[in-house]
């Protein structure tokens, strides 16, 4: 199996970028949750909760582990994915750490690095065997379809980036990491979900441009929208809700100043956030678009795997006594 890297998960279609480009467009619903049934979920607290505190035990995972950002959100991709395709039992808490444990797996298995499940298993208070493990990793990938070279909104960036024509090295790098790091916040926004990768993509980098290069935001704005790929209706909402999460999360890291007591801390944050504000006298006009006809793409199955053909439920699966 080659190295997956979430910027560029058709390794195979390189020799024609082209073909790259109209291929990542075209698929990357398939690596969404289930639309029909996220509208659902998102409504029930049961499951909101579970989104969260799902999410809460992989960053810690990321942490005791010393993972690398991107494999905690390639499970976090598969984790949403996951519960918007199979009902997740009430009352068997266990179940869901079974399915964080197995999540973080198979992203560490993807990305090929170490990820040892019985060490973060020890320091959370919980042990499953390699079995247990073995199954559920089984049943999620039943649930994607075997599709684990997830699309995600990393492996638009570049495209992106390329319609801005920056001549200016640092900067593009600079706008690159910015939005990045707005992509990884977005993780923990429930909302963002109903959203395709190429509109969070693109509107991390039009909110990264918003915050560093006011100036120019004009012109950043006229290049991504003029994408055939990009819906214009759905940028703008999709935009909105990024940022009034990135308010919110300054909000917070002002009141979180504030009760520490760092008055140093507390004048950088509120710095920021003045300058955000005063860039947020522009406002973001667009006009429906359709969106390119979708085409299907053969996805390989992983090696070093189960069989397709095994088959297994959550209530087959249970916890180590």
């Amino acid at each position: 199996m080659e190295h997956f890297d979430l910027e560029d998960p058709f390794t195979s279609l390189k020799e024609n970028q082209s073909d790259t480009i109209s291929a990542l467009f075209s698929s990357e619903s398939d690596h969404m949750p289930s639309q029909n049934c996220f509208q659902c979920l998102k409504t029930r607290d049961f499951y909101v909760s579970l989104r969260q505190e799902a999410i809460s035990l992989i960053l810690q995972a990321q942490h005791s582990c010393n993972l690398d950002p991107f494999t905690p959100y390639l499970a976090v991709n598969y984790m949403d994915r996951f519960i918007s395709r199979q009902e997740i039992p009430q009352g068997n808490p266990w179940v869901l750490r079974l399915l964080v444990i197995a999540c973080i797996s198979l992203a560490a298995k993807m990305k090929e690095i170490h990820f040892s499940s019985s060490n973060f298993q020890r320091e959370e208070g919980f042990i499953f065997d390699a079995p247990a493990i073995q199954r559920m990793e089984l049943l999620i990938l039943d649930a994607l379809n075997w599709r684990m070279r997830s699309i995600t909104p990393f492996s638009f960036i570049r495209f992106f980036i390329s319609l801005l024509e920056l001549k200016d090295p640092p900067l593009t790098q600079a706008l690159k990491e910015r939005a990045t790091n707005i992509i990884l916040q977005a993780r923990n926004e429930i909302n963002l979900l109903e959203f395709k990768p190429s509109i969070i993509a693109a509107s991390a980098l039009l909110l990264a441009s918003h915050e560093l290069f006011p100036l120019q935001f004009p012109s950043f704005e006229t290049s991504i929208l003029s994408c055939e790929y990009v819906n214009k209706e759905n940028l703008l909402k999709c935009f909105n809700v990024m940022q009034e999460m990135v308010i919110n999360e300054i909000s917070k890291a002002i009141v979180d100043t504030v009760s520490s007591s760092s008055t140093s801390s507390l004048i950088r944050v509120l710095y920021c956030h003045c300058t955000k504000s005063e860039s947020e006298s522009n406002t973001i006009t667009m006009a429906a678009t359709a969106m390119p006809e979708k085409r299907e793409i053969k996805h390989r199955k992983l090696n070093r795997f189960c069989s397709e053909s095994d088959r297994v439920k959550i209530s087959q699966i249970q916890p180590c006594e």
